[in-house]
């Protein structure tokens, strides 16, 4: 019971039974999802509810979706083969901050990222245009960049940028963190390393600027575990790193 409020304590006391079971198999303690909800019930704590909670995936059933062309297999055998992209959301004294990524499946090395208070199609387009502007992909390479469907992935103008650029769009299942395992798993470290370890996060600029000059040196250091071929949809190696 003691780390089950530990873990819901150190996140904002924001976490539901679902995201604190998840969090204790980072932490290598395999309890059952029935139990944390039990043990949560008898603490009197829950998570946030419904209306309250940071919806940051939104589909927009208006337009049309790519396929699905990784179907969970985040591998790939050379760089710029396969970017994977997603946005978070971390709270601040001045509300809610949200951070994009742009991740690189062969390195596991985020290659762009930008924050913003509002969850937009620019915000996301600036991550991707940071990547391409410091990747340079080849556009006949067969580049593959995968998302969830978010209507920010899914906008026109984020699908018209994926084809000036000759990267094939590709997205899962809306809700289902598996079908974005890798992203799901540098959003968790990028939490549970950098945020909870260095916030309360005031002014909104600090969140900025340490994500920008820690992104590389302290990422590096927490990807060395999916680098050794951890799986990013065993949630055992989501926590690989030793953290």
């Amino acid at each position: 019971m003691v780390d089950i409020y530990r873990v819901w304590d150190q996140n904002f006391q924001v976490y539901g039974a679902r995201k604190i079971w998840r969090q204790m198999h980072r932490e290598n303690m395999p309890i059952a999802r029935c139990t944390v909800e039990r043990l949560m019930g008898r603490l009197g704590i829950e998570g946030v509810r419904r209306g309250k909670r940071i919806r940051t995936t939104v589909p927009d059933a208006s337009k049309p979706c790519p396929r699905d062309l990784v179907r969970r297999a985040f591998h790939a055998d050379r760089p710029n083969r396969l970017w994977v992209a997603d946005f978070t959301y971390v709270s601040t004294w001045q509300g809610w901050m949200y951070v994009a990524f742009v991740i690189d499946a062969y390195a596991k090395r985020i290659v762009g990222w930008r924050t913003s208070s509002r969850m937009t199609t620019d915000f996301v387009l600036d991550a991707l245009e940071q990547a391409l502007y410091d990747r340079h992909p080849d556009p006949a390479a067969g580049l593959v960049h995968h998302s969830d469907r978010g209507s920010q992935y899914v906008s026109i103008r984020y699908s018209e940028r994926l084809g000036e650029a000759g990267i094939s769009p590709s997205v899962g299942a809306t809700g289902d963190a598996y079908d974005n395992a890798l992203a799901e798993t540098i959003n968790g470290l990028y939490k549970a390393e950098l945020i909870h370890q260095r916030g309360p996060w005031t002014p909104c600029v600090r969140l900025v600027v340490a994500s920008d000059l820690e992104r590389l040196d302290e990422f590096d250091d927490l990807q060395h575990g999916l680098q050794r071929g951890g799986d990013p949809q065993d949630p055992a190696a989501r926590h690989a790193h030793g953290g």
